[in-house]
């Protein structure tokens, strides 16, 4: 059909990608209800400008992100060496599954990262990002030839020509003209892509390849059902096992590689985990989250007692959780001050055998010297002036449970020396009493000290520290983890957007390359308070900024960058993670107001240094100089 004399058809209705995955049962878009990609226009959101925002930069701790997706910078020669050592070394067709396969998780992330950061946005917007997102990887420039989606029917149909694509680059280099299509990261990306988008299965084919001898690549994709030739030899190299049920799923399920992603890993720890994952930093009715491995649910338990992170140290920690959970064996966790260790301490016991008993928590450092040994083994009558009654210890109550011993490093010599007695010998005497009490109780403690240093230092028993040390797990800091910030910041918005009855949509860009850019001296503990604070702060339906959230005299660094939106079209420029004096105001005030804002605070920030504060704004001197004057801004020592 000649795709120029077709009527042009009307633009759809604006609707969520969540009320999108339920079109294709006819509850959402209405009867006929299409797509076509070359209908959508280039500035819509999400423009390349705004995708390119989402790439950060860390060079101090070597990280790259696309927004929560921890990416990677590397040479197309060595992804060419990696191809022809695979093809060489396993066959060209097993090399072909595992490349296929790596795209299309490629895809499933991109797709997430849209529906998670534009929930709101067009569909065919939506599925137009992707071949931005495509670009923006330095993998292939994407040409639309046609597109259309049917909602009624859930079926897809597309055309585009790939330009420069690094695929065929390399494979050319190492094998030349070969006769066949060998653009297979590529066309797995596509699959997965929309696949994720859709939530159904659409598979993409190259009919034509430079690899191939032809002057261009050509791709295909179709709805898996409407392909008329067989395509099973497609599916061997996806090795899909089925497709994932309900709105809001991911699409096809590409074995191995997607089904780990796809379970929640602070589920098997959590009571109650079996919920789909955290509501992503957008409207609340815009969205349908999937259920990634990044996200953990807010449930009952919420933001106090869930696991949430995707980074290799997170995962690390929770390997060694789950080894350990089903033994008896006693656990040390350290780490500095709010990294969560009594969170692990609780998934540890939830996952345990010990699940359906108690779990004590004590703080060691809020005990008083004259009560710890009441407190952690009880009291008979008369044992002392105003022991009026008997009543059990925290050993007593963790009876055939779990005791987790917190800032144990801060216990006396004395009370060292009574905990040591009770973990050795399994039995106990309340104060006062003259009966031993046998006891079962899995002890788990934690500290923010080092005790090997305690003990060389005099100032903890060595024999205590041996008998707790049987199996300790060491938790990072979050400035070690920050692949985590951005799902740890969906999760606690989502949860004190509910606390507190307040209608936050997401964060702004400033305000994600701000969390990046932070020292985060408090760890999480202090991340759950900022967004706690920015949620209090923030007008309802305005998104949380820099301002809302860093008001406690907290010291930003600059050391995370992005791309600038403004100059992404045309040959991208680093800018620091400071917002600029152009950003929009805060809500409920004006333009200048909040400029004048944000220049007293970088003034301050940097003890009233004009050159220092400039920088951060990434302005000039002079014109920092001319526009706090024209606020009445104090520069020099006055602005200290």
């Amino acid at each position: 059909m000649n795709e120029g004399k077709q009527k042009r058809t009307p633009a759809p209705a604006r609707i969520s990608l969540a009320a999108l995955n339920q079109a294709g049962s006819g509850t959402a878009g209405g009867p006929g209800w299409r797509i076509d990609l070359r209908e959508v226009d280039a500035a819509s959101h999400p423009t390349v400008a705004d995708l390119s925002e989402c790439l950060f930069f860390s060079p101090g701790d070597g990280r790259i992100w696309l927004q929560d997706q921890r990416m990677v910078l590397m040479h197309a020669q060595a992804l060419g060496s990696l191809r022809r050592e695979l093809i060489e070394t396993i066959g060209l067709d097993a090399a072909r599954g595992v490349l296929t396969r790596t795209g299309y998780l490629s895809g499933v992330r991109d797709a997430e990262l849209v529906r998670r950061q534009w929930p709101d946005a067009d569909p065919g917007v939506a599925a137009v990002a992707g071949t931005r997102l495509h670009a923006l990887e330095g993998m292939v420039k994407v040409e639309v030839v046609h597109v259309r989606y049917d909602a009624d029917t859930g079926r897809y149909d597309g055309e585009f020509l790939w330009h420069n694509a690094s695929e065929d680059d390399e494979h050319i280099a190492a094998y030349g003209i070969t006769g066949a299509p060998a653009c297979w990261m590529q066309t797995g990306y596509a699959t997965g892509y929309v696949s994720t988008l859709f939530g159904r299965l659409v598979l993409f084919r190259e009919v034509g390849c430079r690899s191939a001898g032809d002057a261009q690549c050509r791709v295909v994709g179709r709805s898996v059902e409407h392909w008329a030739e067989d395509v099973q030899d497609d599916l061997r190299y996806l090795q899909l096992g089925g497709t994932q049920a309900g709105a809001g799923a991911a699409g096809p399920v590409a074995d191995p590689f997607v089904p780990e992603a796809a379970a929640p890993r602070a589920a098997a720890l959590e009571e109650g985990a079996s919920a789909t994952g955290s509501q992503p930093a957008g409207p609340a009715q815009g969205a349908q989250p999937s259920s990634t491995a990044a996200e953990a649910p807010v449930g009952a338990a919420g933001a106090e007692s869930a696991l949430v992170g995707a980074s290799s140290a997170f995962n690390a920690a929770i390997h060694m959780v789950r080894r350990v959970a089903p033994t008896q064996a006693t656990v040390l966790f350290t780490g500095e001050s709010g990294v969560g260790k009594e969170m692990f301490a609780r998934a540890l016991h939830r996952a345990s055998p010990r699940a359906g008993r108690s779990y004590v928590a004590v703080n060691c450092a809020a005990l008083p010297e004259t009560l710890i040994e009441a407190e952690l083994f009880g009291v008979e009558r008369g044992a002392y002036t105003g022991a009026g009654a008997s009543r059990p210890g925290r050993f007593e109550r963790a009876d055939r449970g779990t005791l987790f011993l917190d800032e144990i490093g801060t216990l006396s010599p004395t009370a060292q020396g009574k905990l040591l007695r009770a973990l050795q010998e399994g039995e106990i005497e309340r104060v006062g009493g003259t009966r031993t009490l046998a006891l079962d109780v899995r002890v788990v403690a934690a500290t923010n000290v080092d005790l090997r240093e305690a003990v060389r230092a005099g100032q903890f028993r060595a024999d205590l520290f041996y008998r707790l040390n049987v199996f300790p797990i060491h938790l990072p800091p979050l400035r070690q983890r920050r692949d985590d910030i951005p799902l740890l910041m969906q999760h606690f918005l989502a949860h004190y957007r509910e606390r507190h009855r307040r209608d936050v949509p997401g964060f702004t860009q400033r305000a994600v390359k701000a969390l990046f850019n932070y020292g985060w001296p408090g760890n999480i503990r202090e991340l759950q308070n900022l967004i706690e604070r920015a949620v209090i702060m923030v007008n309802d339906g305005e998104p949380v900024d820099v301002h809302h959230l860093f008001r406690g005299g907290e010291t930003l660094a600059d050391g995370v960058l992005s791309l600038a939106a403004g100059d992404a079209p045309s040959g991208s420029r680093l800018t620091g993670g400071w917002p600029t004096p152009s950003a929009p105001a805060e809500p409920g005030g004006t333009l200048p107001q909040a400029e004048a804002a944000l220049m007293a605070d970088a003034l301050r920030r940097t003890g009233g240094n004009a050159a220092a504060a400039a920088r951060l704004l990434g302005i000039t001197r002079a014109t920092l100089l001319y526009r706090a004057s024209r606020h009445g801004l104090a520069v020099g020592r006055a602005a200290r």
